[in-house]
């Protein structure tokens, strides 16, 4: 073959050997090279040592601060190229002749031929594996382009990836750990990794807030605390995790306080329940003395009892005992005794009366003699402080029946007069007699009304009953009747008045 082209080449020996057009050995090859437009080629390591330089820093002008993508995109690419050129160097050669060496490798040389073969066979074979791979220049470039360009884009990927990352310090209820994140803020850091806030939860930055890196982010969740203070029932939200923090961020004073729980106590997001009871001044009045203590008591018992008291039987406070004890509050203390007493009291009779027409008018006459009831009553008696109280009814029972009275009452007409008594002194003896009272009875019990009959005389009369129960008409009506009989003599004393 004698082209131009090959015969350009035969000039360049790949051994190092002079050429026969001058400028031989490492300096002539990149001579041909340039002559050939191929000199950006690429180069198989150890063999073209001396085209190497053109991928120096001098190549590039000699700046030493380029960006890092530009000279990521030139490391890849000079890699890209080094592998293609090991294909290439690897490649076999036509049938019946040897493959080229591999990088750092020659092809054996000596004084004589190797046996069968012409002494110039192996260097016209030498030009033309060299002259196949000249001929190759753009398809290898096509090849290492995209090469380059994706290590140029992965090198700027980095560089934005390197920017977007934060490392942040989230505690999480306690639990710090430091981590990598891609977010802006809080709230997409929460969203992230995962970590649900609710209402009564406390973020730190608030959410919303920008994150940069080395910043801290704090979430402490909230915990409700059913908490009983001194008697009085609530519901309180906590971040704390303890008892004893949760006491502190409510301001509550635990000094010498009764807690339902250990200060040391954790606090689950379940939350507790908690009673506490601060300590309080009470004072005590009881028999006399007056004692003041400091306690922490949940009832009013207790705090007596604290305070050396001792109740006995149906003893009381002037509080309710279960109730709770006030800061500055007076209890005094109330000794009682209880008693009972039974009383027999009588049922008054009732009264019956009927009319009688043989009786003259205002005439009652007594028939049955009423007869009053029984019963018996229990009280029950109170003495507080040794003061008697009001006795109050408990019960009671009856005795005996009440009977009633029954009573006549006479309806006749009285007669206008008595002949021959008619004209006397009716009223001043009456004045005498019994001071003119018609139901006046003598000390005796045996002489009654206003003239003073007895029993016996007066029925002997007509009267009825009793003379004092009589009406003061009817009694006049007896005593004229009787003065016609006996005249003046039943009235020994008064009966001059008759006449006066």
């Amino acid at each position: 073959m004698s082209t131009s082209q090959y015969e350009t080449f035969e000039a360049y020996d790949p051994y190092g050997a002079p050429g026969a057009h001058g400028g031989g050995g490492a300096h002539g090859a990149q001579g041909a090279y340039a002559e050939h437009g191929v000199y950006d080629a690429p180069v198989v390591p150890g063999v073209h040592d001396a085209v190497t330089q053109g991928y120096g820093v001098a190549a590039y002008g000699g700046d030493t601060y380029r960006p890092a993508y530009e000279i990521s995109a030139e490391v890849g690419a000079r890699a890209a190229a080094a592998g293609q050129a090991q294909a290439y160097a690897s490649e076999p050669g036509e049938p019946g002749e040897p493959a080229l060496p591999r990088q750092g490798g020659r092809v054996p040389q000596s004084g004589a031929p190797e046996p069968g073969v012409r002494a110039g066979a192996g260097r016209r074979a030498a030009r033309r594996r060299k002259a196949r791979y000249i001929q190759r220049p753009d398809s290898a470039v096509r090849r290492l382009l995209p090469q380059a360009l994706v290590v140029a884009f992965l090198a700027g990927g980095t560089t934005a990836f390197l920017a977007k990352d934060k490392a942040i310090e989230l505690t999480v209820d306690g639990r710090p750990r430091v981590l990598h994140t891609f977010a802006d803020d809080v709230t997409e850091l929460l969203a992230d990794e995962g970590v649900r806030v609710g209402a009564h939860d406390v973020v730190a930055p608030a959410r919303g807030a920008e994150l940069a890196s080395g910043d801290e982010v704090a979430v402490r969740y909230g915990r409700p605390v059913r908490l009983t203070l001194d008697g009085q029932r609530r519901e309180v939200w906590t971040t704390a995790r303890t008892v004893d923090g949760a006491l502190t961020q409510m301001g509550v004073r635990a000094e010498g306080a009764y807690l339902s729980a250990s200060r040391s106590q954790n606090i689950g997001r379940a939350g507790l329940a908690l009673d506490v009871r601060t300590e309080r001044t009470v004072t005590i009045l009881a028999d006399g003395r007056t004692r003041t203590i400091r306690t922490n008591a949940a009832t009013v018992r207790e705090a007596v009892e604290e305070a050396g008291v001792t109740l006995h039987g149906q003893d009381t406070t002037s509080v309710p005992q279960a109730g709770f004890p006030r800061d500055g509050q007076t209890v005094t203390v109330l000794r009682v005794t209880e008693g009972k007493e039974v009383h027999e009291e009588a049922i008054p009779f009732e009264v019956r009366r009927t009319p009688d027409p043989t009786e003259f008018n205002g005439t009652e006459v007594i028939e049955r003699t009423g007869r009053p009831g029984l019963r018996r009553v229990t009280y029950y008696l109170r003495t507080v402080n040794g003061v008697r109280q009001k006795p109050r009814r408990e019960r009671s029972v009856m005795v005996r029946e009440p009977r009633a009275q029954l009573v006549k009452v006479g309806t006749k007409p009285h007669p206008d007069s008595v002949k021959g008594a008619d004209g006397l002194n009716w009223h001043g003896l009456a004045a005498c007699e019994s001071g003119g009272r018609p139901a006046a009875v003598d000390p005796s019990g045996t002489y009654g009304g206003l003239y003073q009959f007895d029993t016996h005389t007066w029925h002997s009369l007509g009267g009825s009953g009793r003379p004092q129960d009589a009406s003061a008409e009817e009694q006049t009506f007896r005593a004229k009747k009787l003065y016609t009989k006996r005249g003046s003599t039943p009235w020994p004393h008064c009966g001059a008045r008759l006449h006066g």
